[in-house]
């Protein structure tokens, strides 16, 4: 492979990309992110498999990460020319989905030590290990510094009894990065720590929770007396709020409608077509919804042109700041809205929920609509990101303690 450092000429990788894509890409998978979004539908897929294997020996899965832990080492200019070759085959990024690469992997790079980052990051990197995030508990959510999962200091290791809920594909998973109360006579935002702790083992119970869209990645999740070696303790003791807060913001980076990779959905003005009719004109014969419609282009317009600004700005820092709580919120308002406006166009039709007489966008659109209530709560509520925005963007007074 070429040499594309600092002055790359980013043509000249954008040929060698679609090469390389045009050669290791499964033509089955093509257009199929969506129907592998589930944990249950990527077990047993032998062309993902080979899919996620040529991504992770090539490091293109995790594409600006450094080469040494196996990553790609691109520029984020780089990465983004890769992003728009995979869309135009119609391919994605296999690794997309777990929570190793878009949140435990980079804030292991933030507050790792040597030694954890050689033995976490390149299985992540190979698409070999399933991570889950021990946040959320019964009483603990949005104030998510109620947290009372205790971790107890055994000498040799690490003693973990609570419970954890929302813990999004558990049940899947390997590892957990869990945020535990280390010193329970300190304030509330300190005497927390934070830990990698093994899934693998008795101590550990998950229990799925269903959602009414008929399929969920939470669980509940019970640790008793569950253990982890000492040198499990990521960042510093009892200053886990940080490190926290840190995976967070990585969390809302992945939330912004910036995935790389997939085909993007169908324009919402030519299914309109489909469902609603056009007048002589060729316009939608619905006048009012086509007003709606535009409105709702031009938010996702403007989403779009926000999300290239920041990233414009971001010169290389492929840290993320307080951007991502504005465009989090952005992306939920306009990916609710086309929910929506789909089921509205659709009618009767959008009420499939299965069988023969509903085609399947038709069945997808009910239960994205159903499962795109939860994007308001989960990655910090919209109430949260409005509380982050107005203290660490607009300069407003500090009343609170938000993620």
């Amino acid at each position: 492979m070429a040499d594309f450092g600092a002055d790359t000429d980013l043509e000249a990788f954008r040929a060698e990309a679609r090469s390389w894509l045009e050669a290791n890409f499964p033509a089955a998978l093509k257009g199929k992110a969506a129907a592998l979004s589930s944990a249950e539908a990527r077990v047993n897929d032998p062309d993902l498999a080979k899919w996620r294997k040529a991504m992770g020996e090539k490091g293109w899965g995790t594409p600006t990460w450094p080469t040494q832990y196996g990553g790609g080492g691109l520029s984020v200019a780089q990465s983004r020319v890769l992003g728009q070759e995979m869309s135009k085959l119609g391919a994605f990024n296999p690794l997309m989905f777990g929570m190793g690469v878009t949140m435990i992997g980079p804030t292991i790079m933030d507050y790792g030590t040597e030694e954890q980052k050689a033995r976490h990051l390149p299985p992540i990197v190979r698409g070999e290990v399933q991570w889950c995030v021990g946040y959320s508990e019964p009483n603990a959510g949005s104030d998510l510094a109620s947290l009372q999962m205790k971790a107890e200091d055994a000498g040799d290791k690490w003693v973990f009894n609570g419970q954890k809920t929302w813990t999004s594909g558990a049940q899947h998973s390997d590892w957990c990065g869990l945020l535990a109360r280390t010193d329970p006579s300190a304030k509330k935002h300190e005497g927390i720590s934070f830990f990698l702790v093994d899934m693998h083992q008795p101590g550990i119970e998950t229990r799925p929770i269903g959602l009414i869209s008929g399929a969920s990645p939470f669980c509940e999740t019970f640790l008793t007396d569950a253990t982890a070696p000492k040198e499990a303790l990521l960042g510093q003791l009892n200053v886990g709020w940080t490190v926290g807060k840190r995976l967070l913001q990585h969390e809302r980076a992945s939330q912004t409608g910036s995935v790389m990779g997939g085909r993007p959905p169908k324009p919402l003005n030519l299914i309109a077509k489909d469902y609603i009719g056009t007048d002589d004109a060729g316009r939608l014969a619905d006048a009012d919804f086509r007003s709606r419609l535009v409105k709702h282009e031009m938010d996702a317009r403007a989403h779009g042109l926000t999300l290239a600004r920041a990233a414009a700005e971001a010169k290389g820092n492929n840290s993320p700041g307080n951007a991502p709580s504005v465009l989090k919120n952005s992306a939920t308002w306009v990916a609710q809205t086309r929910a929506e406006l789909t089921l509205e166009l659709m009618g009767s039709q959008g009420l499939g929920w299965d069988g023969k007489d509903f085609a399947h966008d038709e069945i997808e659109a009910v239960r994205a609509w159903l499962w795109g209530k939860a994007m308001s709560i989960y990655g910090g509520s919209q109430e949260v990101q409005f509380n982050i925005v107005s203290k660490r963007i607009l300069g407003l007074p500090d009343t609170t303690h938000s993620a």
